[in-house]
């Protein structure tokens, strides 16, 4: 089985092949094959690049910080007892 590495190294080959090389790619992806690592269920090369983007970068965020630290920073209210946002539709 190839290493996420792999994977990606691939997936970036993909997007610079030549035109003609993504052409037969995504005529193979439209009969249903999988032609790009994590890609899998598909229905074009973009949709399994798309994909396969998705997957590699998995639960991975652009933050190290928890989520009452950014609704700080970003002067969001936060009731602490319930640790929900105070103020929003719907709540009394």
């Amino acid at each position: 089985m190839a290493s996420r590495q792999e994977k990606s190294e691939r997936l970036q080959e993909i997007r610079n092949a030549p035109k003609e090389e993504r052409s037969e790619l995504d005529s193979r992806a439209r009969q249903g094959e999988t032609v790009v690592p994590a890609g899998t269920r598909g229905k074009s090369l973009e949709a399994q690049e798309n994909l396969a983007k998705g997957r590699f970068k998995g639960g991975l965020s652009s933050t190290d910080k928890s989520g009452e630290e950014r609704a700080e920073e970003e002067g969001i209210p936060i009731d602490m007892e319930n640790k929900s946002k105070t103020g929003h539709k719907g709540q009394k």
